[in-house]
């Protein structure tokens, strides 16, 4: 039986199958994990590896990305070799468990990858008491090999009772005349959940395993068993035996996003609140002046946040911040807010705060003292303080304090990077240090640079060489990492700027990424209450050598792209963007992701463009997941560090994108009101 999520000790859980989504030991199940619900899992018997990445996108919605290991695989002179194989699942619950009825799911299973694993399912099960449970299903495909009869959907129309082959080996495209057609089988199983710890199946399988049991292992049956053991919440240990003749094992880790992993308590107590009659400065002078400016700067900094302007007019006092440590900007402004009351004379009964980033202020948000006050102890003071604060667009900077221009800031570390899914070895990494440098001239300007030596790993060891037809955009890039030791990722000069109160700029020069150097520009249209915007970028880049120092190649291109950024509201949103890409082809991305409060996001994106599905090569377009994770969910401390990662199937040319370092949206939106208001509930925190 595959890992079940924890409950209850005698209340029946979901778990994972073999395959890595909800089911028994192999085969399906119709009910659904926990929303929101991460997980990893491995599974392995005869020869067959199966590592696979699961989300629970929506309550009825489970996604899954799957990288299998099969050694004695047969091929088509009669020999067998050892294949790697990349393919993906949805799970989807179509209805509800009720008192008699029971719950009902149906899924596609490698409908994107070369089809080894290629089948569909219709699955129902029911709870027959608190610790029992029976499903039973019909599959198709795969699915459909074993305890097989003739199709029942072609009652309807005699087309379903022929799959036929598949058209080529290149995956990547969904073949909708071989879904739910051919051959049908049967499969079920039976769940005993003992305790909160120990739960057992056992299951009739429908997939006959018709080529690899001719050389992989001896299939005698058709009837699994399975144990699975709970010792901690989100780790699983499953024990499997199967088809008459072989043992097998999984382990599963699970993780809830919506959930932080660290204790609280660890981010420091928050400032405490002055009342105004406490404070006694003054302003009338330059001296006064000056006093406010370095004990306001010094109570900020003590918490985490950097001051960059200050100024007093009549009873206002703009504040200008810059977040250097709060993964949520509420949490630094509630903080702001607090500091000044116990700094800004107490004639002053308006704060306006204001976020600047990059040295370009996005966002006003203005606070009266007496809220701060009265507000600070009241039961409801998230949605009460949230209300009475005006968030409004700020487009105009006053005049920065005179020590923070110019400003270098110098940095030295390790660093790790990763490459997955190389068909010859699975998991590549480099560790090694990285020194890193920015410097700030004036506001809006920005230089940087990073220089990277690897003292240890494997990236450079790949030997597969590209066999894209069209021109090598990104299939080259193991030859950046065997050559480019050390190395210059990054180095570049950045202008930003805000040509009105809706409209962001950016234009950056410079060596952009470790394989391109040009020049990239960028405007973004986001009014600060909307949760729409628009975007347009246009870049002129050279490739760089591989040896990512200052030397190019011959070619270079001119892309772009005018996107489309929309957030739903309800933790959901998307993007389009659509252009030229590196290649030179012109098509469009769609990526959707899901974001949850406690910074973590997980999403996925497709990429269709004019080159055809077979001069793109195996996979047939560019598709993938990504997935952020904020180091103050591991640690329990504030920052604004993240982890993330994008995993691809495979690493092709076509549908290839720059990349380039503080596009605008990413720097703006989460100082707009749709993201404050998500996050204002660590306002007071």
């Amino acid at each position: 039986m595959g890992a079940a999520s924890a409950s209850h000790a005698t209340e029946l859980t979901t778990g994972y199958n073999s395959y890595g989504f909800p089911g028994l030991i192999e085969m399906p199940a119709a009910h659904s994990l926990p929303d929101a619900e991460l997980s990893l899992s491995t599974s392995h018997f005869a020869g067959q590896t199966r590592n696979t990445l699961t989300f629970q996108v929506t309550p009825r919605l489970s996604a899954s990305f799957r990288y299998s290991r099969m050694s004695q695989y047969p091929i088509s002179d009669g020999t067998e070799t050892t294949r790697f194989d990349r393919s993906f699942s949805i799970h989807y619950r179509l209805m509800d468990e009720g008192k008699y009825r029971p719950a009902l799911a149906f899924g596609l299973n490698d409908f994107l990858g070369t089809g080894i694993y290629r089948s569909e399912y219709l699955v129902a099960s029911k709870t027959l008491t608190n610790q029992l449970r029976a499903t039973a299903g019909i599959g198709w495909g795969r699915l459909g090999t074993a305890n097989n009869f003739k199709n029942p959907l072609g009652i309807l129309d005699e087309r379903f009772e022929d799959r036929g082959s598949r058209d080529g080996n290149l995956g990547g495209e969904v073949e909708f005349d071989q879904i739910f057609q051919g051959d049908a089988g049967l499969f079920g199983g039976i769940e005993y959940q003992l305790n909160d710890k120990l739960s057992f199946a056992v299951e009739l399988s429908s997939d006959g395993y018709p080529l690899e049991s001719t050389t992989a292992f001896d299939l005698k049956s058709q009837v699994n068993y399975g144990v699975t053991y709970t010792p901690r919440p989100g780790v699983h240990l499953s024990a499997h035996y199967l088809y008459g003749s072989q043992f097998g094992a999984q382990i599963t880790f699970a993780v809830d996003p919506k959930t932080s992993k660290a204790p609280s308590g660890l981010e420091g107590t928050p400032p405490a609140i002055s009342p105004a009659s406490a404070v006694a400065l003054g302003w009338g002078t330059e001296v006064a002046r000056s006093n406010v400016r370095l004990l306001t700067k010094r109570r900020l900094s003590a918490t985490g946040i950097t001051l960059h302007a200050l100024d007093i007019r009549g009873a206002t006092a703009t504040v200008e911040i810059e977040n250097d440590t709060y993964r949520a900007l509420p949490q630094a402004i509630g903080r702001t807010a607090r500091v000044l009351t116990g700094t800004i004379p107490n004639s002053v009964d308006t704060f306006e705060i204001v976020p600047v980033v990059n040295g370009v202020p996005t966002t006003r948000v203005t606070i009266r003292r007496a809220d701060m006050e009265s507000l600070a102890h009241d039961l409801d003071n998230v949605w009460l303080s949230y209300a009475r604060a005006d968030i409004a667009p700020e487009s105009t900077s006053i005049e920065s304090l005179e020590e923070f221009y110019p400003k270098l800031d110098l940095g030295f570390g390790p660093y790790i990077t990763t490459s997955l899914f190389d068909p010859d070895a699975p998991i590549r990494a480099d560790l090694g240090v990285e020194a890193r440098a920015t410097y700030r001239p004036a506001p809006g300007f920005l230089l940087k640079g990073r220089v990277r030596k690897t003292l240890l790993g494997n990236k450079n060891e790949s030997t597969r060489e590209s066999d894209s037809v069209i021109q090598r955009v990104r299939s080259d890039t193991n030859l950046y990492e065997k050559e480019g030791d050390p190395s210059i990722p990054e180095l570049t000069a950045a202008y930003f700027f805000r040509p009105s109160d809706n409209v962001y700029g950016r234009v950056t020069v410079g060596y952009l990424e470790p394989q391109y150097a040009g020049v990239s520009g960028e405007l973004l249209w986001k009014p600060v209450d909307s949760n729409l915007a628009l975007g347009f970028e246009l870049n002129h880049v050279k490739q760089r050598e591989f040896e990512q120092l200052f030397g190019f190649r011959e070619y270079e291109v001119t892309t772009g792209h005018a996107s489309l950024y929309y957030d739903f509201d309800n933790g959901f949103s998307t993007q389009i963007d659509a252009g030229r890409y590196l290649a030179g082809d012109w098509g469009a991305t769609l990526a959707v992701d899901r974001t949850f409060e406690n910074g973590w996001s997980v999403g996925a994106f497709a990429t269709l463009t004019d080159i055809p599905f077979e001069d793109f090569g195996e996979g047939s377009f560019d598709k993938g997941i990504r997935l952020s994770v904020p180091m103050s969910w591991i640690t329990g401390k504030p920052t604004k560090q993240t982890y993330s990662t994008v995993l691809r199937p495979l690493t092709r040319d076509g549908g290839a994108r720059l990349n380039v370092s503080d596009r605008l949206y990413e720097t703006v939106a989460e100082t707009h009101r749709p993201d404050l208001q998500d996050k204002w509930g660590r306002f007071w925190r």
